[in-house]
């Protein structure tokens, strides 16, 4: 029970990675509707940024945006893909995991990050003066 548990969340992961991957190619192609590029761009820049919006070592709430937030705009920007479009960049994604060791990175996700932590601790000094 306990392999089985440990065997679904590595798959569920490694599809999250392969996604990610698949809705950077994605953002790139000519037939992507503006919406589904617009989604898809933003949980690209989150999910291939190196750093993250809430920093792992903060208990609970550290891995609850890899848990659940990160997972859900990923499916939400993967269901928004027609389907042409969705195998054509699983496709590059699947030879992009098997030629490079690691998974893209974004710089616009780093420079999102900074920017969101730049509100929020704007945001905090107005509430704390």
């Amino acid at each position: 029970m306990k392999m089985q548990l440990f065997d679904a969340i590595h798959h569920w992961a490694k599809r999250v990675k392969q996604d990610s991957v698949m809705l950077w190619f994605a953002c790139r192609h000519p037939q992507t509707p503006w919406l589904a590029k617009a989604i898809a761009a933003f949980a690209v820049a989150y999910a291939l940024s190196p750093i993250d919006l809430i920093p792992d070592f903060i208990p609970v709430f550290g891995y609850l945006d890899d848990a659940l937030l990160l997972p859900a705009m990923v499916w939400l920007a993967v269901r928004c893909l027609p389907d042409v479009v969705k195998e054509e960049c699983q496709s590059q994604a699947q030879a992009w995991i098997q030629t490079h060791d690691a998974k893209p990175v974004s710089r616009w996700g780093i420079v999102w990050v900074l920017a969101m932590w730049a509100v929020f601790s704007y945001l905090l000094w107005l509430w704390l003066t």
